[in-house]
């Protein structure tokens, strides 16, 4: 059986409320939680030996503050809203040389110099059918009402990150783990 993980940062609560019942405007099933990626499912492997070395990086890390900003898309058909950290971004680049995924897995997940942070609203196409697609016209529909309808977008404290694990049967993205940062 096929054992997929990649790790998150969760908004708010209150937010990722919002961020739900807006999303179900245009989606009918969402394969996950709205989160920001921090690692993806590359060199994630099913054996979870990496799971130390993440604890690891978390006990040395102190929390920090990031901030969601407006809908931006990557090509035209994935629109996400934009994230700002400083610390994310070293987060993320410390995880990754620490699982050491090969380079053809940084290059397919985006990450490292391509990484960009970002909390996906909607996309053509979701791999794996976890989630509805949508047209171009409904993802412009939705860049426009979350415009409306998400601002003030937040900025808040990230205390801990979230390990996801895919159920295949319920094709979802599930919480497996959450890690404090800080120790």
């Amino acid at each position: 059986m096929r054992v997929d993980y990649f790790i998150g940062i969760v908004p708010p609560e209150e937010y990722i409320d919002r961020i739900e019942r807006f999303q179900r405007k245009w989606i009918s099933q969402s394969g996950v939680e709205p989160h920001i990626t921090l690692k993806a499912q590359g060199g994630l492997t099913p054996d979870k030996k990496w799971i130390d070395k993440v604890k690891k990086i978390c006990e040395n890390v102190s929390p920090f503050h990031l901030s969601l900003g407006k809908p931006r898309y990557f090509g035209d058909n994935i629109l996400y809203l934009s994230v700002y950290s400083i610390d994310l971004h070293t987060l993320h680049k410390i995880i990754v040389n620490v699982i050491s995924p090969s380079d053809e897995l940084i290059k397919r997940y985006f990450e490292l110099d391509d990484f960009v942070p970002h909390l996906t609203l909607g996309k053509e196409q979701f791999g794996g059918n976890i989630s509805t697609g949508l047209s171009k016209d409904g993802l412009k529909e939705m860049e426009c009402a979350a415009e409306e309808e998400l601002t003030p977008y937040p900025a808040f404290k990230v205390d801990y990150i979230r390990v996801y694990e895919l159920n295949i049967e319920k094709r979802k993205y599930e919480t497996f783990l959450d890690i404090p940062l800080g120790g």
